[in-house]
């Protein structure tokens, strides 16, 4: 595939944010211009991020089969930082749809040219599986592969990961991290609180988006209650992260659409044994003495009729999922 044009390489930046769970405004006058600057609402917190972001191709030389590249094409030395938010410094591979973070402190000064900065496709065909993967450069730098569901928690955590994980011992953590068929060491213990705050803050990052994708996926991108899909679905747990027993199992997600997983994890609603969303008449009753009850007859007019299941048996709710999870929400009738 070609490298893409600078108005697609916006709308790739845009897309990763969204599916970071992020919502994503681009605020430059020009797509050709750089920084593209950005400003993303994620969690009730707002933030603006410049992306400094170039198409990334093979390095050209034989001898290095692996070697990808971003050329630094009509910038000047040093790159302008933002002073009220993050900036990163990005390579975007068409072929994998997938992201290189390249070390902005290490780069931000450079000759008069086009500078390049390399990185081995393998980091980005391991991050296609991971979310997020390492690859430590000779010249002791970390450059990192992307999946774009994990932009916005690479953008938040780009100048701590470049600083730290060049040090082996935390590169090391970083890969069991990311790695679900490994164990994060016990030596996490041994390193300072912000790095082991670094290798713990990964993990989580990583696991919560594979879930959310691997819970997509099993759903077809469809909320369960709706059928609707217009990448506007959610992946919620079913048995709450915090509950003893909890687990990132598909069998444990559900997707759903935004308000119907707020109303989910409220308890206003709840996922019945034998798989039916009904409406909690307790919750539903405090709405209506307390006046806010509006909506409520278009709410009851989507449940009570089986949930759209995944195809795959072992990837559906389990029964005594829904029991113990209908229990800690203190659903009637489960208490």
């Amino acid at each position: 595939m070609p490298p893409v044009p600078s108005s697609m390489l916006v709308d790739v930046v845009l897309d990763g944010i969204q599916q970071s769970g992020a919502a994503g405004y681009f605020e430059s006058d020009s797509d050709s211009l750089h920084p593209r600057r950005f400003f993303v609402d994620h969690l009730d917190n707002g933030f603006s991020v410049w992306v400094y972001v170039w198409n990334l191709t093979h390095g050209g030389r034989e001898t290095l089969p692996n070697e990808y590249r971003i050329q630094m094409t009509s910038v000047d030395s040093p790159l302008a930082i933002n002073p009220n938010g993050y900036t990163v410094l990005m390579g975007y591979y068409s072929d994998m749809c997938m992201f290189a973070g390249f070390d902005l402190v290490k780069h931000r000064n450079f000759t008069a040219g086009s500078p390049s900065i390399q990185i081995d496709i393998s980091a980005l065909h391991r991050a296609l599986q991971t979310g997020l993967s390492f690859h430590h450069k000779s010249n002791d730098e970390i450059a990192v592969g992307v999946r774009p569901d994990q932009m916005v928690n690479y953008i938040v955590s780009s100048s701590i990961l470049h600083t730290h994980g060049a040090d082996e011992e935390v590169k090391d953590l970083l890969d069991s991290a990311v790695d679900p068929s490994r164990v994060v060491s016990p030596a996490i213990e041994q390193l300072s609180t912000e790095r082991r705050q670094i290798v713990t803050n990964v993990s989580r990052y990583v696991r919560d988006g594979n879930f959310r994708l691997a819970v997509l996926n099993a759903y077809d991108n469809r909320c369960a209650v709706t059928k609707a899909q217009m990448k506007l679905v959610d992946a919620a747990h079913i048995l709450p992260v915090q509950a003893e027993g909890s687990s990132d199992h598909v069998s444990n997600g559900i997707a759903l659409s935004p308000t119907l997983h707020r109303a989910y994890d409220r308890g206003l609603i709840y996922l019945d044994c034998d798989l039916s969303m009904r409406i909690n008449e307790e919750k539903a009753s405090q709405l209506a003495n307390e006046g806010l009850d509006a909506g409520l007859a278009s709410l009851r007019g989507l449940l009570d009729n089986s949930i759209y299941l995944p195809l795959d048996v072992d990837q559906r709710p389990r029964p005594e999922v829904v029991v113990q999870a209908n229990t800690y929400r203190r659903i009637p009738g489960y208490t």
